[in-house]
């Protein structure tokens, strides 16, 4: 279970990419304070935590609603992760930084927690592991990346300070890497390979 459970964060840390997220946290809110940093951050993550939660238990349904299955699913999810791990990569962006910059501390923290920590990859990644390890390993998994994002964009100016920006987008096109490998992962998977 403990080997289960590691594979999960990883999944999660590697699709929630909280490194990446980060980035575009530093760079929609490089002219706030440190306080409006921290209240946007707060918020960001409370809005991925509700749409994952949301997807986690209700996740099956939503696929029963569409008139899908989990195997075809596996295969969407699949393609959506490896495109997303190709453009990680390639060092581009998933959203277009520059737009973020004149909005609304409030606008930042819903694109922060949506599209870019739980986007498409994210529900489709809850959905599949709820069906291969089940709910409350999912859920655990789940809370510990977005402890993981809370630190990483809670204390944003003190990890840029010390981290550098170099070695945050290292990480990040490591971590495309793996999910484009989770990605054909997938897809081997939803059609029998």
């Amino acid at each position: 279970m403990l080997e289960q459970l590691l594979q999960l964060v990883i999944l999660f840390f590697i699709i929630f990419d909280p490194p990446t997220s980060f980035i575009v946290f530093l760079i929609a809110t490089k002219n706030r304070s440190i306080l409006e940093r921290k209240k946007i951050a707060i918020y960001a993550v409370l809005v991925a935590a509700t749409i994952s939660f949301a997807v986690l238990f209700l996740g099956e349904k939503l696929l029963v609603l569409f008139n899908t299955n989990i195997t075809d699913f596996k295969v969407a999810g699949g393609i959506i992760l490896a495109l997303l791990g190709i453009k990680m990569v390639l060092g581009q962006s998933i959203v277009d930084e520059e737009k973020l910059k004149n909005n609304t501390g409030m606008a930042i923290a819903v694109l922060i927690g949506t599209p870019l920590l739980t986007g498409p990859a994210a529900i489709t990644a809850i959905i599949l592991s709820v069906s291969d390890f089940g709910m409350m390993l999912t859920a655990i998994a789940i809370t510990i990346v977005l402890i993981i994002a809370t630190f990483f964009l809670y204390n944003a100016s003190f990890l840029q300070k010390y981290l550098g920006m170099t070695f945050i987008q290292v990480l990040s096109t490591i971590l495309g890497l793996i999910m484009l490998a989770w990605g054909i992962n997938f897809i081997r998977a939803g059609i029998g390979f």
